[in-house]
């Protein structure tokens, strides 16, 4: 009676889809700039994300090349 059937199955399924599109595409961006991408789990802390891209913003990449 209170058992997850197929139907919540799916929708648990989508909606963990779903949380972790962002991730993913945070993990790409990261390896870009040549950050580890273990970097990419703070995105699932709803209050240090927003701080931490900040922070990303701002500090010097890794991957840019300064000589110029």
């Amino acid at each position: 009676m209170f058992g997850i059937g197929p139907a919540e199955l799916i929708i648990i399924l989508f909606i963990l889809f779903i949380c972790l599109i962002p991730v993913w595409f945070t993990v790409k961006i990261l390896a870009k700039a040549g950050f580890s991408a273990w970097f990419a789990l703070v995105t699932l802390v709803p209050v240090v994300n927003i701080v931490a891209f900040w922070v990303f913003a701002f500090i010097p990449w890794p991957n840019v090349d300064r000589t110029h």
